[in-house]
């Protein structure tokens, strides 16, 4: 067995001569991270070396199946087919769609489970506005599966659903830098969901990432290049996007008009200060009241059809937006936020709190 001394050693000698660890390796670096038997001296070690070296295929997926299996799924009924929604990257410049176009997709017939993450400097996560839209988002997970069954969606908090993993991702401020455990945390997949929808920005990591998915056996996936690293379609411009579907990996792109939308522009995407969530969770409970047509409503729309696409509901992501437009004009996604306000705010807890 490799020592972790060993294992650092291998990735660390410089551009030439630096080796990836095999599926063993990997495992076994995993272990010695979470466990904590690694040193502080050696996790910032490997941290960095594998930052400078870039993981492999076979690194990321064998060091993401490891973490999995230090906690135990969220129990959601396998029936439900939920989509997977990873939320990693926080927002700087644009609202959070995301958001709203879960809590649409919901009220279509989808199932989702986001997860996600709020520490990182400088830029606000999902979870913010969630909160301020009055939506619970800190329960654990036999709540988050309660919450799913019954109304469709949920919340997870990676800190409370994979504390080792959090702990990991929190070391981005000591660091300074990104490590292996951004792109890990948004392969959790803390459902084992059939369908992920997984978004990203590092150009280096689109293909690499459709490759460990193939490797964990992800049914289906779409891998977003996405928004500011969320799983977003753009409004104002072509998104590129790779399915995965029976190992197979083909690349699309995405654009507003292929689901019949005018094309949007930048202005339609614009966020708020981070100071300022509550402004947002007001247009955002604007749009999902179906009260501000435009490029903003649109936004969400199409990425709406892209969850409800991933959740099965249209055999073409255009088939998909019908849906999702008359759930916002029927009542559908209105109702629904009214409903996932309703859900129990503290964790674990299932009765209603006042």
């Amino acid at each position: 067995m490799m020592s972790m001394q060993d294992v650092i050693a291998k990735i660390a000698k410089g551009p030439r001569a630096a080796k990836d660890l095999t599926w063993d390796e990997s495992k076994q670096a995993m272990k010695s991270l979470i466990e904590g038997e690694a040193t502080q001296a050696q996790v910032g070690a490997f941290l960095m070396a594998m930052r400078i070296k870039m993981e492999s295929v076979t690194e990321l997926a064998s060091m993401t199946a490891t973490a999995r299996s230090y906690v135990a799924p969220v129990p959601i009924p396998r029936e439900l087919g939920v989509v997977d929604l990873p939320s990693y990257a926080g927002k700087q410049d644009t609202f959070h769609a995301l958001a709203a176009a879960a809590i649409v997709a919901a009220s279509a017939g989808a199932s989702v489970l986001m997860h996600g993450y709020d520490g990182i400097p400088g830029r606000a996560g999902n979870a913010g506005v969630l909160k301020a839209l009055g939506l619970p988002v800190e329960m654990d997970q036999k709540t988050a599966a309660e919450a799913v069954t019954r109304h469709g969606f949920a919340y997870l908090d990676i800190a409370l659903y994979h504390p080792p993993v959090y702990r990991f991702l929190e070391m981005r401020q000591e660091l300074g830098a990104r490590n292996i455990f951004h792109p890990i945390a948004r392969l959790l997949n803390p459902a084992r969901a059939l369908s992920q929808v997984v978004g990203l920005s590092h150009p280096p990591h689109f293909e690499k990432t459709a490759e460990v998915l193939r490797m964990l056996a992800s049914p289906r996936a779409l891998v977003v290049s996405g928004v500011e690293g969320d799983p977003e379609l753009s409004v104002a411009g072509l998104t590129r996007v790779l399915e995965l579907r029976d190992e197979r990996i083909t690349p699309l792109s995405f654009a507003s008009k292929d689901v019949g939308l005018p094309l949007g522009t930048p202005r339609d995407m614009a966020g708020f200060p981070s100071n300022q969530r509550d402004k947002e969770a007001d247009l955002l409970r604007r749009i999902l009241h179906n009260q501000m047509p435009g490029g903003a409503c649109n936004w969400v729309l199409m990425n709406a059809a892209l969850i409800l696409y991933a959740a099965g509901k249209g055999a073409t992501w255009a088939s998909c937006l019908p849906l999702a437009r008359r759930a916002l004009e029927e009542g559908a996604a209105a109702k629904k936020l009214e409903e996932l306000t309703q859900e129990p705010v503290a964790i674990g807890v299932t009765g209603r709190i006042h």
